[in-house]
């Protein structure tokens, strides 16, 4: 366990409070168990999804700096537990860095409009982190390791990062953008096996979803087959908007591809919070479409029921 108590501005979004209401629990759970302080920035508002840049950059980087100076002004890093947050986030803080710099009014602009509406200022001393690697660089695989109370072994996890995790920011300190492992080793840590495939760094195919939803099912449709033909028992995902695609809308994603695939999709928060023994129903693991029960099983637990959870 880590010298000293960490503690993060947590940034848990719109779709953990919503449509994956079962991350936001299991991130809780997770930060119990391993004695996690999350401050949560109920003032934070969405940080957009990448839709904001496409009518105003100036509005994607205004809105996000609020949300980092939020965190700031407690003094502890931003922890955000979705890699489409962790991108947009992330990215805008790279951004108006480098504008501290070598833009210096595009920063006062941003703090202009911020100070205009009686929000604080950035001041670039803060990071962005998701919860991968804050479980990663700062909890530490030992650590975790030794916090283990139920063995996922011979659980076959195929990691999902999708694209935003990995490709958004320039600079990725915990891990390689296109050969990536930090999950994989996250995954041997807690006792399961970790399944490779080539669809793993890969989008999910959400962002196609409201214009094209037969490409983006298709997209999501190869990405499940791969990892079933590579002998996954479960698709674990980073990121809510990926879980959604993935999970919630399988069986529409089965009726463009015109096969059955029946793959539980796990959150990454509800992987590692079995294996320190937390109860399924904690985690919310009936929350979810397509069932859990093989995942469960598989672990020497009895399935849930669908509803189960209190909401």
């Amino acid at each position: 366990m880590p010298a000293e108590t960490l503690r993060y501005a947590y940034f848990p979004g719109c779709v953990a409070q919503g449509a994956c209401r079962e991350l936001y629990q299991s991130t809780a759970a997770l930060a119990e168990a391993l004695q996690i302080e999350l401050v949560e920035l109920k003032k934070a508002s969405c940080c957009g999804s990448g839709t904001f840049k496409e009518d105003s950059q100036l509005l994607e980087d205004t809105v996000n700096a609020r949300n980092i100076a939020l965190a700031e002004q407690l003094q502890l890093p931003l922890l955000t537990h979705c890699s489409t947050c962790q991108g947009v986030i992330g990215r805008v803080d790279e951004r108006l860095k480098d504008a501290q710099y070598n833009d210096p009014a595009y920063l006062n602009q941003v703090n202009g409009l911020l100070t205009q509406q009686g929000c604080l200022p950035y001041q670039g001393n803060g990071e962005v982190k998701h919860l991968l690697w804050a479980l990663v660089g700062d909890y530490g695989l030992e650590a975790i390791q030794a916090k283990v109370k139920r063995s996922l072994s011979g659980l076959k996890c195929a990691a999902f990062y999708g694209c935003y995790l990995l490709r958004t920011q320039r600079h990725l300190p915990y891990d390689d953008p296109y050969h990536p492992e930090s999950m994989e080793n996250l995954f041997r840590a807690v006792g399961a096996t970790p399944i490779y495939y080539r669809g793993r760094t890969q989008c999910c195919g959400w962002p196609l979803s409201s214009y094209a939803t037969t490409q983006a099912f298709q997209m999501a449709g190869t990405h499940i087959q791969e990892a079933l033909a590579a002998g996954a028992d479960c698709l674990v995902t980073p990121c809510p908007l990926c879980h959604l695609n993935l999970d919630s809308r399988q069986p529409e994603v089965e009726k463009v591809i015109g096969q059955s695939l029946g793959l539980p999709v796990l959150h990454l928060s509800q992987l590692v919070a079995l294996a320190l023994g937390i109860d399924p129903q904690r985690l919310g693991l009936d929350r979810h479409i397509v069932s859990t029960a093989s995942v469960l099983r598989k672990l020497g637990l009895s399935p849930l029921s669908k509803g189960t959870l209190e909401s």
